[in-house]
């Protein structure tokens, strides 16, 4: 006997992604990227970040992120909300949303299929990801930032 449990009840969870992402914020708007199509969920939209490496704090890793992104140097400002969430598809991820008021560059769009500026309010209109539509949904009713 392995010890394996019938029905494959010893199988871990869904794999956790740990992910820092910006709410880059400038004259009431937020910027925003679009996935490209030959990405997972494609044309699904999302806040700038990525997944924090190991060794790396949240901010070091949105740091790192915000400039292999976008080509700019963020100052990052205080945590916003911490969402963890199950997709249907078996993944699984922990996202640290942070406040970005001040960066150094210009935004140059290196990985997504289109960026914009959106005022708050009319972030509904737009198609996020599962994980972020309770985000989107407070932003636009003025809480959080």
């Amino acid at each position: 006997m392995d010890g394996a449990q019938p029905n494959g009840s010893n199988r871990p969870g869904p794999a956790l992604r740990f992910v820092a992402a910006g709410l880059i914020v400038r004259s009431g708007q937020v910027l925003i990227g679009q996935r490209r199509h030959d990405q997972p969920m494609a044309s699904l939209w999302e806040f700038p970040g990525g997944k924090i490496e190991p060794g790396e704090s949240p901010q070091q890793a949105l740091v790192r992120e915000l400039a292999e992104e976008l080509g700019i140097q963020a100052s990052i400002g205080p945590p916003v909300t911490r969402i963890r969430h199950n997709y249907r598809h078996g993944g699984a991820v922990d996202l640290q949303f942070f406040a970005v008021r001040e960066f150094a560059g210009e935004i140059d769009n290196r990985i997504y299929q289109q960026v914009r500026w959106v005022s708050l309010e009319n972030l509904p209109e737009y198609d996020f990801l599962a994980a972020d539509r309770g985000l989107i949904r407070d932003l636009a009713a003025g809480k959080l930032l």
